[in-house]
């Protein structure tokens, strides 16, 4: 019922709901879409109702006109609702802002249905990408989606959009930073692509032969790492993507973006966008100050477990020798830290840790080789 309005008719319904009635038709239609999504009151299916007699008359309704659009095609199911066509959320609502067909941006601006991916995709899978320590998430823009292409060929492309909330649009104006030699921002348009599982959070994972465009213009991704065997494929570091310099910081005009890649057999990707605050070294460490000391008990029951002799061993353990020195650094420690998962006694320095993670992202123990994340780090009482 609301697919066959106009765009006066849509303007107002939009502005008897008090929703935002200005843009294009297209851009109309998917804020409508998203009103009876987010469940409209009675007074506001009645509008709906008045305004398609007054298209319609002739016309005999049914309760089931309300929710499902009416689609003449043969080569779409019949069983189409407003939840299977994208959306994108244009007011303040702290609902994600989902897909907009790539139809609808067209020079014509006519109105279609996106084309259904393979049942084996799910477009949405339930995916979660692990949590970024320098970054805060502060809205999810395109949340994760199967990287899927009407071609059956090796190399593959699909096309995305989203847009800006008036108040996404002040975040990130606000937040520019030009005292540098160029123009940052710290509140950031973030992409990011990752395998498509679902058994645990997802790290960063670029599909092979990525390009990129946002609004036409290509984005730069981060470069190749050297090879560690011959003959193997180089490999981009899994890191996100900052394309906040392509947006348009504009709520009228939607973002798009343009995804190629090559199909792997077996392997399938997903990409989101996210909208993110970064954080500096001097944060982190703040909030790591936050979480306490551990308790000395702790360490002095590691050393008497270290100390403790084992019956199934020939060698006894006398002495323990640890360092005050750092090993990253190799100078005094000041904030003795080390990750809950580790075993040993030896400590690093929080702050150079830290600081050596922001211009490299490994998160990987000094000591011992193994993953230290952030969110395992503790400071040694």
């Amino acid at each position: 019922m609301v697919m066959s309005l106009r765009v006066s008719e849509l303007q107002v319904l939009l502005g008897y709901a008090g929703r935002n009635k200005h843009g294009r038709k297209h851009e109309l239609l998917t804020k409508a879409l998203h009103l009876l999504k987010a469940g409209c009151s009675p007074a506001v299916q009645m509008k709906i109702k008045e305004l398609y007699r007054r298209r319609f008359p002739q016309k005999i309704m049914t309760p089931a006109d309300l929710s499902i659009p009416s689609v003449h095609s043969s080569s779409m199911p019949a069983t189409l609702s407003p939840s299977t066509i994208p959306q994108l959320s244009y007011d303040g609502h702290p609902a994600t802002s989902p897909l907009l067909p790539v139809s609808l941006l067209g020079p014509k601006h006519e109105l279609e249905l996106p084309h259904l991916t393979s049942a084996l995709h799910p477009v949405h899978p339930d995916i979660k990408l692990q949590k970024l320590p320098f970054y805060d998430l502060l809205d999810e823009l395109i949340k994760p989606t199967s990287l899927a292409s009407d071609n059956s060929q090796r190399f593959r492309e699909t096309c995305f959009a989203f847009a800006l909330t008036p108040q996404q649009v002040q975040q990130i104006s606000s937040s520019m930073d030009i005292s540098g030699t160029k123009c940052d921002f710290t509140v950031q348009v973030q992409l990011r692509f990752c395998l498509s599982e679902t058994s645990c959070p997802q790290e960063d994972h670029f599909p092979p032969n990525l390009c990129v465009k946002v609004n036409g213009k290509p984005c730069s991704l981060p470069g190749y790492l050297p090879p560690t065997k011959n003959g193997v494929e180089p490999k981009r570091p899994s890191r996100p993507i900052n394309i906040t310099s392509l947006v348009r910081l504009s709520t009228t005009v939607p973002n798009t973006i343009v995804v190629s890649w090559t199909a792997e057999i077996g392997r399938n990707y997903s990409m989101a966008v996210y909208l993110v605050k970064q954080l500096s070294s001097t944060v982190l460490l703040q909030r790591l100050r936050a979480k306490g000391i551990r308790n000395p008990d702790h360490s002095r029951a590691l050393i008497k477990e270290k100390l403790t002799a084992d019956p199934d061993s020939e060698i006894a353990t006398t002495s323990l020798r640890v360092s005050l020195l750092c090993p990253l650094g190799k100078m005094r420690l000041t904030i003795p830290c080390r990750a809950l998962t580790c075993s040993h006694l030896q400590c690093f320095d929080a702050t150079l840790y830290i600081q050596m993670n922001e211009k490299k992202p490994t998160w990987v123990c000094p000591v011992c080789d193994k993953k230290a994340p952030y969110e395992h780090l503790i400071i040694d009482g």
